[in-house]
């Protein structure tokens, strides 16, 4: 039994939302805020423990799963005992994917279910007085290397300095705002960051498959080494065409949901790189199925983060244990990040924490952070 012998009394989400002061532009959509929704699950006697649920788009997110949470889930785990966090999210998987499904929205029943699932993940280290890695098979280094996420499409030149000066090596640049603008950013990241600095691309879907076979030998003439949700639709056969054509490392992976999801991708051989999000696929439970998936076929994995300090936390705990090639790290300013900060070292690598639970612990009462509900 990993979880204790006590049944779940509330689950409550709560909502931490601040501007985001330079801006955070994608192929599809600018963001305007910052927003954590963090779950707070506490069992009956007093034990607690904390998740993150992925809500950095639309912009109206955070307030569906707060209805998601609390009249979804909150109401199939209270007064529940659960010998272990799998348990719980095999159950809430059960109930709720069926129910996402016809409303449209496999996705946000997902990123609620990660939430409570990384929560109860959080009690049962606690509770065991070790840091997470440790029930996942214990961790296997005390630093992960991470990439720097993300240049463009404004402002290249001085993020690319930035990046610099955090010591990373490895960077990823946003494509996607047409040929000519991404080619002037491509050319002036290499320049900035020089030949020996790893460079990376992510379109966000943005390409049809003819527009991302015109783009492969702009990236190739700036050295990207692997290029991420570069097609319209994350299409299995399109994107082994552009492989197979294309000769260029893809990676995918941010917007699957459950292991399954994840099946036809690695069986394709079209990918390179998953990348599963903590706060998306399904909390750990269903980061370690993703990542047995990958690994037996050969298929590295790295996972996806573009969260607050709850989300930073877990997925640094998941992937000491379970490793990763790389982690990304958010280079842009984010508020909502502040309690892991302090992770980063000064050489391309963030310290992993090793505090009980998720290894660090996330003040939600500082005064920095603004919560909105």
């Amino acid at each position: 039994m990993q979880l204790p012998a006590s049944p779940v009394e509330t689950v409550r989400c709560r909502i931490f939302r601040m501007p985001a002061d330079d801006g955070v532009a994608m192929s599809f959509a600018p963001m305007a805020h910052r927003v954590m929704a963090v779950v707070v699950v506490e069992l009956a006697d007093g034990q607690r423990g904390v998740g993150e649920s992925w809500v950095n788009y639309p912009s109206w997110a955070w307030r569906e799963r707060v209805a998601t949470v609390h009249d979804g889930v909150a109401p199939l785990l209270r007064g529940r005992t659960f010998d272990d966090p799998a348990g719980a999210h095999d159950l809430m998987t059960e109930q709720l994917v069926p129910l996402g499904r016809q409303w449209g929205a496999p996705g946000p029943v997902r990123q609620a279910i990660s939430a409570v699932d990384t929560a109860l993940w959080d009690i049962a280290a606690r509770h065991a007085g070790v840091p997470l890695a440790d029930l996942l098979g214990g961790a296997t280094v005390d630093e992960l290397p991470v990439y720097g996420s993300s240049l463009g499409p404004a402002g290249v030149e001085r993020t690319a300095l930035h990046c610099q000066g955090l010591g990373l090596s490895a960077v990823k640049i946003k494509l996607g705002f047409g040929r000519k603008r991404d080619a002037a950013n491509l050319r002036t990241a290499r320049d900035v960051l020089g030949q020996d600095v790893h460079l990376f691309g992510d379109a966000n879907q943005a390409w049809t498959l003819d527009e991302a076979l015109e783009m492969v030998p702009v990236l190739h003439a700036a050295g990207v080494e692997w290029l991420e949700e570069p097609l319209r639709g994350d299409r299995v056969d399109e994107l082994a065409v552009l492989r197979r054509k294309g000769g260029i490392a893809l990676a995918t992976g941010e917007n699957l949901y459950g292991a399954a999801a994840f099946e036809p991708y690695v069986d394709s051989g079209a990918i390179d790189i998953v990348q599963p999000d903590v706060s998306k696929v399904g909390g750990p439970t269903e980061y370690v199925r993703v990542h047995e998936l990958a690994t037996t076929a050969g298929t590295t994995v790295n996972p996806h983060l573009y969260n607050g300090a709850v989300a930073t936390a877990a997925t640094l705990q998941v992937a000491a244990a379970l490793p990763a090639r790389l982690v990304e790290w958010d280079v842009r300013s984010n508020p909502l990040r502040a309690g892991v900060e302090h992770l980063l070292t000064g050489h391309g690598t963030v310290r992993v924490p090793n505090g009980p639970g998720l290894g660090v612990d996330i003040d939600l009462e500082s005064p920095e952070l603004v919560e909105e509900i």
